[in-house]
């Protein structure tokens, strides 16, 4: 096993995820919520962290707009630096999670943020608009 102090250079490949607000430990715990959300309604959640250009919500549309199954997806777009947080759901799942529940579970999310629970609160979204979704 090699360490690295802070003053060596980061090695080469090193992926850019771990240079984020997550830790290690977060970031599994983040996949895990995701891969139970998929599996359990049957829909393709994602999550985007990072800054979202304004209009913000357009800027979150376009990133559902690119993924691979947009009209089956639901992106969760956070962006801690601007105070954002934005849920997005393609045309067939916003059938199965109507703008009311995605806000709810916005509203509970934005509460674990402000109690400095970044990805506590990400987890907890998608659990409960996986939830609100049910059974493929």
């Amino acid at each position: 096993m090699t360490t690295y102090s802070p003053a060596e250079p980061e090695p080469a490949g090193r992926p850019d995820v771990l240079d984020g607000p997550f830790s290690t430990r977060q970031l599994l715990r983040i996949d895990e919520a995701l891969r139970l959300a998929d599996q359990g309604s049957g829909l393709v959640f994602t999550v985007y962290v990072g800054a979202l250009d304004e209009p913000v919500r357009e800027h979150a549309v376009r990133l559902l707009d690119q993924l691979a199954e947009p009209s089956r997806s639901v992106l969760v777009a956070v962006s801690p630096n601007q105070r954002v947080l934005e849920v997005v759901t393609g045309s067939e799942s916003r059938k199965r999670i109507p703008d009311r529940d995605a806000k709810l579970a916005a509203l509970s999310m934005v509460a674990a943020f402000g109690g400095g629970d970044l990805a506590g609160g990400i987890i907890s979204g998608l659990d409960q608009l996986a939830s609100r979704a049910g059974k493929a």
